[in-house]
């Protein structure tokens, strides 16, 4: 049955918004006189006029939006509101663009019949397999209000760490491109016309003075040649990372850096605990859940290795035993999984560890951020001393030619 959106007036004359089903739009405008609205405007949802299925080409669902949707949504169904009745109360809230087409074109869906995560199904690019499966489980357990709920603070948390660690790079590579530059114009611009009027006098002039001009006529004569080349190598390298073998031995690398494998190591444990838990409580068997956290790890070289722990849970051993014969996760995190496996509280401490892992993380990347800044503040104030130094040491041997 076709859905339209309308726009009525009430007995009091004010303004109402909504959807209803009607197989044209002479019963709709029947159905909305029946429920004593004037009917003022009516339309077939834009999903609908465009032609386009769910999964067409429109803009997806931001994450931010998706949050947002699914914390609405466990409020709804766990008021007691049909799902269909709060997925069109979530889409007339929701601006006029891809959520509300989105959300719109599912409510269709689960009015036919379908199940909640399928209907979800038909947009990918909205609803990652990962939230499908959650939902899919919530579906499986009877507690879709509860997993709902699970699932909008999995996202929220893992999108807060996400914005954090991005947050926090942004001032530090902002200072050192505007130390860069500095630097770059006091060579291009400064250096070349004051040490001209040295030359002028015949003198040989002091050795850093020398170094000083020698690079600065490099970056004057091949400065931009090794600009276009380092983005060429950006972008060859960017690409070169989209493939496995590659992205394996960076990952690893990276894994190995002090300080920075730490905090990766950090970041996947609590995404990875926390998707773990999210998929565990809302009822889905331990294997499929540990496949979808899995997939939640960002490094593959952790991922491959959760490979060995998924085959060997599969094979009957606990999880706790696997995950500390793969050894790719924080040794905290195996703690405290072994702890919940005994104590049958699995979920409770995967929670408890992710919210520890995330703390680790917030202290160790401020410490590292707060010493990054001031070593670039040095390396900047180093790089501007020398040059300053390479002028002034000409006018001193020109002073003490001119005293003697």
């Amino acid at each position: 049955m076709p859905a339209f959106e309308y726009e009525a007036l009430d007995m009091g004359g004010k303004t109402r918004r909504g959807m209803l089903s009607a197989d044209s739009q002479r019963q709709a405008r029947h159905e909305l006189r029946r429920l004593n609205l004037t009917p003022v405007k009516l339309s077939t949802p834009r999903a609908e006029r465009s032609g386009q299925a769910i999964g067409g080409k429109a803009p997806r669902i931001k994450a931010s939006q998706l949050v947002v949707i699914t914390r609405q949504l466990s409020a709804l169904v766990g008021a007691g509101t049909p799902l269909e009745e709060a997925l069109n109360a979530v889409a007339m809230q929701a601006e006029a663009g891809p959520a509300r087409t989105r959300l719109l074109s599912v409510r269709e869906r689960v009015m036919e019949g379908w199940r909640f995560a399928d209907a979800l199904a038909e947009d990918p690019k909205s609803f990652p397999s990962l939230y499908r499966a959650v939902i899919a489980a919530g579906e499986t357990s009877g507690d879709l209000s509860g997993v709902l709920d699970r699932l909008a603070t999995m996202l929220e948390k893992n999108r807060a760490i996400k914005n954090k660690a991005v947050a926090s790079l942004i001032y530090p590579i902002a200072l050192a491109f505007i130390a860069a530059g500095v630097v770059t114009a006091l060579m291009i611009f400064v250096v070349p016309k004051i040490i001209a009027q040295f030359n002028a006098f015949g003198e040989e002039l002091p050795f850093l003075t020398r170094v000083v001009v020698g690079i600065s006529d490099w970056v004057v004569n091949f400065g931009l040649y090794a600009l276009i080349a380092a983005i060429i190598l950006s972008i060859a390298a960017w690409r070169a990372l989209k493939e496995p073998p590659i992205k394996l031995a960076f990952d690893k690398f990276v894994l190995r850096v002090p300080v920075l494998g730490t905090l990766m190591r950090a970041v996947d444990g609590a995404r990875f605990a926390r998707t773990l838990a999210t998929l565990f409580s809302g009822g889905a068997p331990l294997l499929d859940s540990l496949v979808g956290a899995q997939r939640t790890v960002s490094n593959s070289f952790i991922r491959e290795r959760l490979n060995k722990t998924v085959t060997m849970v599969g094979e009957g051993v606990s999880l706790a035993a696997a995950l500390k014969r793969a050894n790719a996760l924080p040794p905290m995190l195996v703690h405290m999984v072994a702890a919940g496996e005994r104590a049958g509280a699995l979920s409770e401490l995967l929670d408890k560890a992710a919210l520890q892992l995330e703390e680790e993380f917030d202290t160790a990347s401020t410490i590292a951020l707060r010493l990054l800044e001031p070593a670039i503040i040095v390396g900047m104030g180093g790089a501007v001393l020398v040059i300053v130094l390479s002028i002034l040491l000409p006018i001193l041997r020109l002073n003490a030619l001119a005293a003697g």
